[in-house]
């Protein structure tokens, strides 16, 4: 009697901040997956940062860049992806990941996002000397046009309370029972 071999991937997504690379990392340590970070490796193939990527390219060339190589890591055998936050509003990204594997959409309330962002935004070029209500406004804003996309997962998994590594496990625990 043959058994069929089963093939997991998962594809992380939601806005900066919400957490894709924390709770990837931990799950696909749990759920013995390998672990692709997508703009990690764009900037190792092209050998430059996705903002230097954008600034040199443009928007339009970048996201066709994003969108060639999730196609080819979607094409790897029990992998998690950690999508960058703009990915599945661009082509048809959203419907690609539907179909080439499970895809989880990582909700964090603009607030949330605005106080975690706040931390990093020296790492984040869009945010660059937005801080306070400006930011909150950026936030509310964009997540709002993104939204349409990162509804269309197949999984949207509230991950607005994750402030210790014991709130990560917790979170990642569910997450796994979920998924399995």
């Amino acid at each position: 009697m043959k058994t069929e071999r089963i093939i997991k991937r998962i594809f992380l997504i939601g806005y900066m901040g919400a957490g894709k690379t924390t709770i990837g990392k931990e799950l696909a340590r749990r759920m013995e997956l390998s672990f692709v970070d997508l703009d990690a490796h764009i900037e190792a193939r092209y050998h430059k940062t996705i903002s230097r990527l954008f600034a040199e390219k443009g928007e339009n060339e970048f996201r066709e860049i994003e969108r060639r190589i999730l196609h080819e890591v979607a094409m790897f055998e029990n992998v998690l992806i950690s999508t960058g936050g703009g990915a599945p509003c661009f082509y048809d990204n959203m419907s690609f990941m539907n179909h080439a594997g499970q895809t989880v959409y990582l909700k964090v309330s603009p607030g949330e996002l605005s106080k975690r962002l706040e931390l990093v935004k020296h790492t984040r070029p869009v945010l660059n000397g937005r801080c306070g209500e400006e930011l909150l406004s950026f936030v509310s804003d964009s997540l709002e046009k993104r939204n349409l996309y990162y509804m269309q997962a197949a999984v949207v998994f509230d991950v607005e309370q994750m402030t210790t590594s014991k709130d990560v496990q917790k979170l990642t625990r569910t997450l796994e029972t979920i998924l399995s």
